[in-house]
């Protein structure tokens, strides 16, 4: 990485900057706030862009939401987001996902869930949620925490999906997002309207592992700091201050 070159720092937000779906803390604010007068900031998420600047608290920052499938500017005047792009994407044939995630449950055991087999998002994107998507929360947070029972079973996912990025989302779901949109491809995207090189961007994540939404970042050439505590942001990218 050659910290001269780098005009965009570019960021995950839950697990980087924050515990999962939390505000920022005061020390990450004040972070990115320096930060900002150095760089320009964008954030990359899986969520929607409303829900990733209503949990950052309206703070002043670009956001590319949903894979790329949203992307959103941060007017100064009236302290709100101007959407530049908002894709609908139509869904796969329902029935179709339905018998492939209701295989993938009866192989592995995974056939007693509380609500609905598949959730659909209006994006086109889609969730297996392992455990329904009415689970409770303390079953979630219990079910898979290091991700093993997931990436054993991430592959067949992805081969029974092959229109879709799969990533291994939340805390017991596959989250799917219509090819090509992943995070790298948003990043990528963003560099062509921008008139930027890969080397222009730096990008901080937590999720590189096998299935992580940041994964194809991370594989990519386009420069990667990996954060695995998020409470330690803000002394992880202090060099880039200095």
């Amino acid at each position: 990485m050659d910290k001269s070159k780098i005009k965009v720092i570019a960021m995950d937000l839950d697990g980087t900057l924050t515990q999962h779906k939390q505000p920022l803390s005061p020390e990450a604010r004040a972070t990115l706030e320096a930060l900002a007068k150095k760089y320009k900031l964008l954030m990359v998420g899986a969520g929607q862009v409303m829900r990733i600047f209503n949990q950052m608290e309206h703070f002043p920052i670009d956001i590319i939401g949903n894979y790329g499938l949203q992307y959103a500017t941060y007017n100064a005047e009236t302290g709100e987001m101007d959407v530049q792009r908002d894709l609908t994407l139509p869904l796969g044939e329902k029935d179709a996902v339905e018998a492939k995630v209701s295989a993938l449950r009866e192989k592995y055991g995974y056939t007693e869930f509380a609500g609905d087999n598949v959730e659909y998002h209006p994006s086109g994107c889609l969730t297996f949620p392992v455990l329904g998507t009415k689970a409770q929360q303390a079953d979630k947070l219990a079910f898979d925490p290091d991700r093993v029972k997931r990436r054993k079973i991430y592959a067949e996912v992805c081969e029974a999906f092959p229109d879709y990025c799969v990533f291994v989302g939340g805390s017991s779901s596959f989250d799917m997002a219509p090819k090509p949109y992943n995070k790298y491809y948003a990043l990528d995207l963003y560099c062509k309207e921008k008139g930027l090189a890969h080397e222009n961007v730096l990008f901080i994540g937590d999720d590189y592992g096998t299935g992580g939404n940041d994964e194809a970042v991370y594989l990519s050439d386009i420069p990667f700091l990996c954060v695995d505590d998020y409470t330690q942001f803000p002394a992880l990218v202090r060099f880039l201050l200095d």
